[in-house]
């Protein structure tokens, strides 16, 4: 892998973890469309660490806290606001990591085509028109339900089938259940991390079984920089951006894309 890739990839990665147009999609359709070959596990691990490293630094004041009250509720401090956010998050990660353990392996080999992801693109765009139509955005994240955080956490599990995003579905959630579109961000952060710290944990095993390539340092410490500078301004931006604006720039992007993967794999294209 040529620096300039490793860049590209990293860059694309960071862009896209955070926002809600699928990281995974991109990830898949580049090598597709550019004609590399797959960057392998260990490259793969190197920038979403560099995403989970930037989600960890923009939200440390928050982590400290909800981490800090998870401490609390073991000596029965469970009343608190962060230490019932901490539940929630724990408990709106369990069907992610289900559904993580139980299909993984159906994900990596069945659903990973263009023709499934320009799909799901669309689809998912098509939800988070109706979400941004039906719901009343109402609640803070202060107000948060745990029907609210469950749901959410479901929504999270389907984000498993590539196209349909993380923070796509988890925001799109929110914004069902009458979240503000910055609470709704945010809470998807929040779901975000445990599950990126513990996909990276897994496949951060796997490489150590199997040995990484010297050869592919340079690369992997590049891409963990890039992926990470890029991926915390993706956040800034985001949290930034759903205060005064809607989602439908992401539901167009959404679309244009998902159009563009159909004709080109209807097309015959590679």
């Amino acid at each position: 892998m040529s620096i300039f890739e490793a860049i590209v990839y990293g860059v694309i990665q960071g862009f896209t973890e955070f926002l809600p147009i699928s990281s995974t999609a991109h990830l898949v359709l580049l090598p597709w469309f550019m004609g590399w070959k797959d960057p392998g596990l260990a490259f793969d691990v190197a920038i979403h660490l560099g995403t989970l490293i930037a989600l960890f630094i923009y939200f440390r004041a928050d982590w400290y806290a909800l981490i800090t009250s998870s401490f609390g509720i073991v000596r029965g401090r469970t009343h608190s606001p962060d230490a019932k956010m901490a539940m929630m998050i724990v408990v709106a990660t369990i069907p992610a990591g289900v559904a993580g353990v139980l299909f993984e392996d159906i994900v990596e080999n069945a659903l990973r085509t263009p023709a499934i992801i320009g799909f799901m693109l669309i689809a998912l765009a098509l939800l988070l028109v109706a979400a941004e139509f039906l719901g009343h955005r109402k609640k803070s994240l202060d107000e948060i339900t745990w029907t609210d955080a469950i749901g959410i956490g479901v929504a999270q599990a389907c984000a498993l089938i590539p196209g349909v995003s993380r923070s796509g579905s988890t925001i799109t959630a929110g914004l069902f259940f009458n979240l503000k579109r910055e609470a709704a961000a945010r809470f998807s952060f929040y779901l975000s991390g445990p599950i990126i710290a513990a996909a990276v944990a897994k496949k951060l095993y796997d490489i150590l079984k199997a040995g990484v390539d010297p050869q592919l340092m340079v690369p992997i410490i590049v891409g963990i920089i890039t992926s990470g500078i890029v991926g915390y301004l993706s956040i800034a931006f985001l949290m930034r951006y759903l205060q005064t604006h809607n989602t439908y720039l992401f539901v167009v992007y959404r679309i244009l894309l998902g159009i563009v993967v159909l004709v080109a794999f209807w097309s015959g294209f590679r």
